[in-house]
């Protein structure tokens, strides 16, 4: 873990934000969307708020800004900014405030930026807006900002789109735009998901030193424990709309004591050694319809009688460590290596089912892969992994038959198969199944999920009437979801659900070969943990074949036997994930290892 200044100093001398009993609640009927939020955020400190989706992180952190989303409503408590209440101000001044005392960057920094006006043109529009400085020191004020954040500040980058930057630039122009007015605090939303680990550190360093430098109190929103316990100074653990545990980063990591925090941090990876990732029963209740007494009781394994009729209060445990739980005396400590178990044996023997040689692929004239060769054994994880850009998903994509331009051979059961999936055989197509990375698109709005698991059975004949729908009930079950949602469609399940439907979708045609494309990237750590448990059963009982395309390492320490490490288009170093990662060749991938976030 990153070390962490002494404690600062508190608002009172001169800084920060206070956050007192903050309420949020539906419009229309009595439900409470979060409740009893206190917050403190001190000068230079980054406090990080994490939580499963639906926890209500973000909407804690946009209430800092005097702002709830439609059908909500900031019932209650104050947000105290040196003294003034936003949640009282004028309207026209909490717009001032906005932006300029108090910055927000989005998930989605793309949405941040305008995407027909030049880069340099929206930093300088900016501070025209607020009416700081004149045109020339504008301009500087630009050229600066974006050197702070380690972007390029000549003429040429000032000048481009922002379709013309990578995720990265894109994250850290964002950043860039925040800091210009030198606000006195920072929301991030989830700032980093998606990103690789490279692009990701250097975008939360440059956030932490400006924080620091400039005495910035910052709020980090996330569902990635593993990157807060590299950034954060305080920790406030969130479930259900409310805070369960607020402490100080080394004692949320080394003594979490509340049952939700330890179940967060047993779904989590680790670098060092590989683990039987499991998930949290259940989902987190909605506004609405949550549990009386302790909000977690349904789904926590210490609950007693007394949970469910008590609402436990925040009590502090020691010095600004604070727990929301009535059994924190009786629990007992946390171990950080529960759930490790053996790495995947280097010397089993192999079984190869689909291998590929002397891969080329191009974009038109451009070629972005080079000269690739792997295997893949019956019952195997093989991971691709490399930074944004490395050729991994395209790799993916030419195995499954979704990209035609490419040279070299994919053979399967030692056939070669063509280049397209529509020249390939109903029955190669069938086997070889594709789940891409965001469920959000990859399923058909319009469809029920019975309708949607089904079709692979009935395009296939592998399955109808009601025997498909029988065969549909078996997939749902094993992917860990309710035979109440046969006839829901799509937009009524979380991303994690969605994810579930889709890997039931694949199992549903009964591949041998299943190609995952980053599936648990932008899951909470919890859903990760049950998808990759849920994986990790279906290759033992079935011996299905995975191809695994991700960024983060420490999931393929748990997940995968060997590993491929992607550089440019090209394959750098390659073996078991227990040699590669134990013992690295290439300093890419003793960086890729470096820049990884952990909490081991």
């Amino acid at each position: 873990m990153a070390t962490t200044q002494a404690t600062p100093p508190g608002p009172a001398s001169g800084g920060g934000l206070v956050v007192e009993d903050l309420g949020v609640t539906l419009t229309g009927r009595p439900a409470d969307v979060v409740d009893d939020i206190d917050l403190v955020l001190h000068p230079g400190e980054v406090v990080g708020l994490v939580g499963e989706s639906g926890s209500g992180k973000t909407t804690v952190g946009t209430s800092l800004l005097g702002y709830s989303r439609a059908g909500a409503l900031i019932s209650s408590g104050k947000v105290l900014l040196e003294g003034r209440d936003v949640l009282q101000l004028p309207w026209k001044e909490v717009r001032q405030l906005r932006g300029e005392e108090i910055a927000y960057v989005p998930q989605d920094p793309a949405s941040a930026l305008n995407p027909s006006i030049r880069i340099g043109k929206q930093l300088v529009e900016l501070l025209e807006l607020r009416g700081i400085g004149t045109a020339e020191s504008r301009r500087q004020g630009a050229r600066d900002g974006l050197a702070e954040v380690g972007l390029p500040n000549d003429d040429e980058f000032l000048n481009r789109y922002a379709h013309q930057l990578s995720g990265g630039q894109v994250q850290r122009v964002a950043l860039a735009m925040a800091f210009l007015p030198k606000p006195k605090v920072l929301v991030l939303d989830e700032p980093t998901t998606g990103l690789d680990v490279t692009t990701q550190k250097m975008v939360l360093d440059t956030m932490a030193e400006l924080c620091r430098a400039y005495g910035v109190s910052a709020l980090y929103v996330t569902h990635d424990l593993a990157v807060v316990a590299n950034i954060a100074d305080r920790v406030a653990v969130m479930y259900a709309g409310q805070i369960v545990e607020l402490g100080p980063r080394d004692a949320i990591f080394a003594k979490p004591m509340h049952p939700y925090t330890r179940a967060l941090l047993d779904s989590i990876p680790h670098l060092s050694q590989a683990r039987a990732l499991t998930g949290i029963p259940g989902r987190t209740p909605a506004p609405g319809a949550r549990p009386g007494g302790c909000r977690f009781n349904d789904r926590c394994s210490f609950a007693v009688d007394a949970c469910r009729a008590e609402v436990p209060q925040l009590r502090t445990l020691e010095a600004g460590h604070e727990v929301r739980c009535l059994r924190t005396d009786e629990i007992g400590l946390w171990d950080i290596n529960l759930g490790n178990v053996p790495d995947a044996d280097p010397d089993r023997a192999r079984d190869v089912i689909l291998s590929v040689e002397g891969l080329d692929v191009f974009y038109g004239r451009k070629q972005v892969v080079h000269d690739v060769t792997f295997d893949l054994a019956k019952g195997e994880v093989v991971a691709l992994v490399g930074e944004s850009g490395s050729g991994k998903t395209t790799i993916s994509r030419c195995v499954g038959g979704l990209h035609r331009d490419w040279k070299g051979t994919i053979a399967f059961e030692g056939r070669e198969l063509a280049a397209s999936a529509r020249k390939r055989s109903a029955e190669d197509r069938r086997r070889v199944q594709y789940i891409f990375q965001n469920p959000y698109l990859s399923l058909n709005p319009r469809l029920t999920i019975e309708q949607i698991i089904r079709r692979p059975m009935e395009l296939f004949g592998l399955a109808k009437g009601k025997q498909a729908t029988d065969r549909v009930l078996e997939l749902m079950e094993q992917v860990a979801l309710g035979p109440g949602m046969l006839h829901y469609q799509a937009s009524r399940l979380s991303g994690g659900e969605r994810q579930r439907v889709a890997i039931a979708r694949a199992l549903a045609a009964e591949p041998d070969v299943m190609i995952c494309d980053e599936i648990t990237s932008a899951l909470d750590v919890s859903v990760q943990g049950s998808i990759v448990s849920l994986l990790e059963g279906l290759r033992k009982e079935r011996g299905i074949s995975m191809l695994f395309v991700t960024h983060n390492l420490a999931l393929v320490r748990s997940i995968a036997a060997r590993v491929e490490i992607l550089q440019a288009g090209r394959v750098v170093e390659e073996g078991s994930v227990v040699t590669v990662m134990e013992t690295p060749q290439r300093d890419y991938t003793r960086n890729l290892l470096a820049n990884s976030p952990r909490i081991d």
